[in-house]
């Protein structure tokens, strides 16, 4: 490095590690985090992509914007409830103060009046009960795949599995519930046809080897015409005779019937025409954390939960928190969205339109998460031009809009009221984005 290299005037990283304004960013980032930012922005100056002079402001700019986590919250304007890709249910208010009670010391595991150890989850378990009277006991593990892998494991062992051929799903991500079955050592039993399975093909399979029976809701997928399956409560029969559990997966979580998703199976229901167990996920429909739920008769879930398994799969502190507040307070963000008022989406869709200058159109609405996958939820959208979708996305807050027909869609429905000024603002500002063609016309 030559004397007059500017690279010379770089300045030193112990300089820059004592600025204030990164001596007080530690609190907030760690060390190691402000140490690397001060390093990359350093080597950008040595490969002479900035200034020396910039170095310094770069590094503050880069610490200011710096949060302690990468994810970032986006404003869901696509009209789905329960979208995967943004983490499906956004937790209830009171749902996110509980994660905050449950960050610290918290009685998860202990009696404070006796000062001994007691039963985990003890609250999450009994605000289940209290939603759903149906079951006589219940357990959470960490999703609903790992309800299924832990029923499957301990009721089935070594033994079949007796499933209809209909109901072998694949589901988001290439995950095959056969596959999840057979892994835990058990075997698979098909019956019937992917179309038809009926009651003779359920007990022509049963036998000494069976360890349960299962039936499972198709979720994101639906057969129709010629197509036949056989009701819980006939299942029940076979289960009775042959005195093999009978275990019922339903995914959505819907606890009891719901008006707007009238095909949608709930797990009052399946516990009243017989299933010894029930599995549905906590982040769907229920509209809670990622959790994977089995409600039922006590002595099968009391099995299941002694089962070492039950260990490797049980939930932590944050989840149970989350989950006992999502049953037991208001109602949640999925709901109010699935039964949002169709006349003050129009409201709130026209005030956005007239900020902006665009037109408004019709629009259904998604429950999503495999929830009720042929049912639309009317509803109305904001019409902007396509090119309007990158700067939403990529704008701060991110706002994730519909893109569809060769038109940006935002949809109000997932959206709280008190964020419509957010999302005019974001709006206004992706239409103004630089290199985007002014103007409306044809939206």
């Amino acid at each position: 490095m030559g004397t007059h290299d500017p690279r010379r005037l770089i300045p030193r990283t112990d300089r820059l590690l004592s600025h204030p304004e990164l001596r007080l960013a530690r609190a907030r980032l760690g060390s190691d985090v402000i140490s690397s930012l001060v390093q990359q922005v350093q080597d950008r100056a040595r490969s002479g992509e900035i200034a020396p002079e910039d170095v310094e402001p770069q590094i503050l700019a880069a610490v200011s914007s710096r949060r302690a986590t990468s994810l970032r919250t986006v404003l869901n304007a696509t009209g789905v409830i329960v979208h995967t890709n943004l983490g499906r249910a956004p937790l209830s208010q009171v749902s996110r103060e509980a994660l905050l009670t449950a960050a610290g010391y918290v009685d998860v595991e202990l009696d404070l009046a006796t000062g001994t150890r007691s039963g985990r989850g003890i609250g999450a378990r009994q605000a289940l009960l209290r939603a759903c009277p149906a079951a006589e006991s219940a357990l959470v593990v960490n999703n609903g795949a790992a309800a299924l892998l832990l029923a499957t494991t301990v009721l089935a062992g070594p033994g079949e599995v007796v499933i209809s051929r209909g109901e072998l799903v694949e589901i988001g991500a290439g995950f095959r519930l056969p596959e999840l079955i057979e892994s835990t050592g058990a075997r698979l039993r098909e019956v019937g046809t992917t179309n038809r399975t009926h009651l003779r093909d359920y007990e022509a399979a049963l036998g000494d080897r069976t360890g349960c029976l299962l039936k499972v809701h198709p979720s994101n997928f639906r057969i129709s015409g010629f197509t036949s399956g056989v009701e819980v409560h006939r299942l029940r029969t076979l289960a009775d005779r042959y005195h093999v559990p009978l275990v019922v997966d339903l995914g959505s979580g819907l606890l009891e019937p719901d008006h707007v998703l009238p095909d949608e199976p709930d797990v009052a229901s399946a516990l009243d025409a017989g299933a010894d167990v029930v599995i549905v996920s906590g982040d769907k429909l229920l509209g809670g954390p990622q959790a994977g739920l089995l409600l039922g008769r006590a002595e099968v879930i009391d099995t299941l939960a002694r089962h070492p398994l039950a260990r490797a799969l049980r939930t932590d502190k944050l989840t149970l928190a989350a989950l006992e507040a999502t049953v037991s307070g208001p109602v949640t963000p999925v709901v109010a969205a699935l039964h949002a008022d169709p006349v003050r989406l129009r409201e709130r869709t026209e005030a956005l339109a007239r900020a902006v200058g665009c037109a408004v159109v019709e629009h259904d609405g998604r429950v999503g998460g495999g929830g009720g996958p042929d049912v639309p939820l009317p509803g109305w959208a904001a019409r902007l031009p396509e090119r309007a979708a990158l700067p939403l996305r990529t704008g701060d807050p991110p706002v994730l809009p519909r893109v569809h027909d060769g038109a940006c869609l935002v949809d109000l429905r997932c959206i709280p009221e008190d964020d419509d000024e957010q999302v005019t603002t974001a709006v206004l500002a992706a239409l103004e984005r630089p290199g985007d063609v002014p103007g409306l016309e044809g939206s």
